[in-house]
C-alpha cells in the first residue's frame, strides 16, 4: 500500500532549488571543495552578548513550559523601543505585535489567517518563494507583479487592472529585496499607501533586510507613513540583522486587525518561539538601541570585494545598496539555469539561479554574500577563470 502527499505539495516550492542542491551534492562527492554563494544563511555567530544571554537563559526552568503563541511581553515590548528607536514608529506591545518562529513562519500562515479560497493576492515576480507558496496552502489565487530593471524592480501599481485591485485581499512586496537586492524610497511607499487606502487592500511590507544597508542608505519602515497603520502590516526577522538565522525568531507589526487575524490562527497550531530565544532577542535588540550594533559594514566590505574582483575579471554587476544577496544580470548566450549549474560544475562556485524565483528572474543569478573576503576572491578568481575558457 503506497500514500502519496497532496496535489498542493506539487505546488510547493521551486523544483529548481532541488535541482541545485542535487547538483552541488553531486560535485562535492567528486571532491570539489565547493564555495557555496546559493542559501542566503549568515556565516558569522551572534554577538557575545547575545550568546550569553541565550546561555544564561537556558538554565532558567522557567522557560520550560509552554510559551504564549503571541509571544513574551517582555519581548514585544522590547521591539516596541527598538522601533521607535529605529524608525520613529510608536507600536502597542500589546495588540499591534506578534512573536513568530521566524518571518517564514508568519508570511506562510498569514493568507491562511486573512484570505478564503478563490481570493485574490498581489505578489512580486520575482519574489521570495513562500510569497507564493503560502497562497497555495491557503488556495488563494496569485496576481504577479513584475519586477524589472526598466522600472527600478518597483511594481507599476497603476498598471493593476481595477478588477483584479478591488478583488484582491493584500499586496505583498519586501524592499530591501530578497532576491532583487533592491530598494524603495519615501515617495514610494507614500504612493503604495494611498493606492491601498484606494482600493481597500491591506498591505504586507517584507522588512527583513533594514539592517543591512550601504552607502549610507537607510531604509525606512513602511508604518513611518502617516496613516500606515489603517492598511499595512510588516514583518522583521533577527536572522540577518543579528546572525540569529537558527534561532527562528521575528515578529510581525502594525494593523490590528490584520495582526489578530494571524495571532488567533498561530494560537491553534503552535505555542511560539523559546522563552530563551526570546531572552536572547531582546539582547539582540537592547544591544543595538545602546551601541548601534549593525552587520551592514560586513556585507558593505564583501560586496565591494567581490564586485570589484569580477569586473577585474570581466563580469560587471551594478552594486547594490542593500541587502546580503548580488542579483546579477548573467552574460548573453546563457540561460540563468544554464550559467548556475556550469558555474558549479567547471568552477565550484553555487549560485541560485534567477528564475528560482519566477519567470521574471530569468536573465539573473542571485549569489549570496555569505563567504569571507579571502573566500570571496577565490569564488571570483575561479569564475573569472572559467568565464575566460567559454568566451
Amino acid at each position: 500500500m503506497s500514500f502519496t502527499g497532496s496535489k498542493r505539495l506539487s505546488q510547493l516550492g521551486s523544483a529548481i532549488f532541488s535541482e541545485v542542491a542535487d547538483w552541488k551534492r553531486e560535485v562535492m562527492n567528486q571532491g570539489v571543495d565547493v564555495i557555496d554563494l546559493g542559501i542566503g544563511s549568515p556565516d558569522l555567530p551572534p554577538s557575545e552578548r547575545i550568546l550569553n544571554a541565550i546561555t544564561e537563559a537556558v538554565r532558567n526552568p522557567a522557560h520550560y513550559g509552554y510559551p504564549t503563541s503571541e509571544g513574551s511581553l517582555a519581548f514585544r515590548e522590547a521591539v516596541a523601543r527598538w522601533y521607535q528607536y529605529r524608525f520613529g514608529v510608536e507600536l502597542n506591545p500589546e495588540n499591534e505585535i506578534l512573536t513568530l518562529m521566524g518571518s517564514q513562519d508568519g508570511l506562510a500562515h498569514l493568507a491562511l489567517s486573512l484570505c478564503d479560497p478563490g481570493d485574490i493576492a498581489l505578489v512580486p515576480d520575482p519574489g521570495y518563494p513562500i510569497y507564493s507558496a503560502s497562497l497555495v496552502l491557503a488556495g488563494v489565487e496569485p496576481y504577479l507583479l513584475p519586477l524589472r530593471a526598466i522600472n527600478d524592480f518597483l511594481p507599476q501599481l497603476d498598471d493593476i487592472p481595477v478588477d483584479v485591485a478591488a478583488k484582491a485581499k493584500f499586496i505583498l512586496l519586501n524592499y530591501p529585496s530578497n532576491p532583487l537586492s533592491a530598494v524603495a524610497d519615501r515617495a514610494f511607499f507614500e504612493h503604495l499607501i494611498a493606492y491601498a487606502k484606494k482600493h481597500e487592500l491591506l498591505v504586507v511590507h517584507d522588512l527583513a533586510y533594514s539592517e543591512m544597508a550601504f552607502d549610507g542608505f537607510k531604509p525606512i519602515s513602511i508604518l513611518e507613513i502617516e496613516g500606515a497603520k489603517e492598511v499595512a502590516v510588516e514583518f522583521h526577522s533577527l536572522s540577518k540583522s543579528f546572525n540569529m538565522a537558527g534561532c527562528r525568531i521575528a515578529f510581525l507589526t502594525g494593523n490590528e486587525a490584520a495582526v489578530k487575524a494571524l495571532r488567533t490562527l498561530k494560537s491553534n497550531i503552535d505555542y511560539g518561539v523559546f522563552g530563551a530565544i526570546q531572552a536572547a532577542g531582546i539582547a539582540a535588540l537592547e544591544e543595538d538601541m545602546e551601541h548601534d550594533h549593525s552587520v551592514a559594514d560586513v556585507y558593505e566590505k564583501r560586496r565591494n570585494t567581490f564586485i570589484s574582483a569580477l569586473k577585474d575579471a570581466g563580469w560587471i554587476i551594478p552594486p547594490p545598496k542593500a541587502t546580503m544577496f548580488i542579483w546579477a544580470p548573467i552574460p548573453k548566450g546563457w540561460t540563468s539555469r544554464q550559467i548556475s549549474r556550469e558555474m558549479l560544475y567547471r568552477a565550484g562556485v553555487a549560485v541560485i539561479p534567477g528564475d528560482a524565483f519566477g519567470a521574471e528572474g530569468e536573465g539573473y543569478v542571485r549569489i549570496a554574500l555569505v563567504q569571507d573576503e579571502v573566500r570571496l576572491l577565490e569564488a571570483a578568481k575561479r569564475i573569472g577563470d572559467w568565464l575566460r575558457t567559454v568566451e
